[in-house]
């Protein structure tokens, strides 16, 4: 079986592909935020899954569940339960937000901090990171007390490690060569 990632690919690329063409990325993007959120709820996926709902009764209950849709994402979900291809959702919309960071020149990054940030700090490390990776970059901030201190940051697969335990771990590593 192909892993969704795959199956995912084509329809985000044709999504993009219609949204950068209508000047409509950031429309889209929430669009498909709703959708992935709506898609992985378990109890929606488990009725989107029973063989016994018709095309157009799974078609209600997920178009229900999203609220009010453009007629282009009408025809996406149309399509993808036509294809057995509803459970994806999350995948494409992962995918589709790569595809429009790199339109816009914007870089994704996770700040995880022992304590939390506020606003200076993380408008700083944010400078940072802009400066490093000349790009815009758009952070996702998590506290993890395990930590002890310090950050821990990650751009795409970039890990910039200034936290206490990331420091007390190499220092373990240090000591036993």
């Amino acid at each position: 079986m192909a892993e969704n990632v795959t199956i995912a690919r084509p329809y985000a690329e044709a999504i993009f592909a219609l949204a950068d063409a209508g000047d409509a990325l950031g429309r889209w993007s929430q669009t498909l935020a709703v959708m992935a959120e709506v898609a992985a709820n378990p109890e929606l996926r488990a009725a989107t899954g029973d063989p016994n709902l018709s095309a157009d009764q799974v078609y209600g209950l997920f178009a229900g569940a999203c609220g009010d849709l453009a007629t282009e994402a009408q025809n996406l979900v149309r399509v993808l339960i036509e294809n057995g291809r509803l459970a994806t959702l999350p995948e494409i919309r992962d995918i589709y937000e790569e595809l429009k960071n790199a339109r816009e020149g914007v870089v994704e990054a996770t700040i995880t901090s022992a304590y939390p940030l506020d606003t200076g700090q993380l408008s700083a490390l944010v400078a940072d990171l802009e400066r490093r990776f000349k790009r815009k970059v758009k952070p996702e901030v998590n506290v993890d007390a395990s930590l002890i201190g310090g950050v821990r940051m990650q751009v795409g697969d970039e890990v910039i490690d200034g936290s206490v335990r990331g420091k007390l771990a190499a220092m373990a590593v240090a000591l036993t060569k």
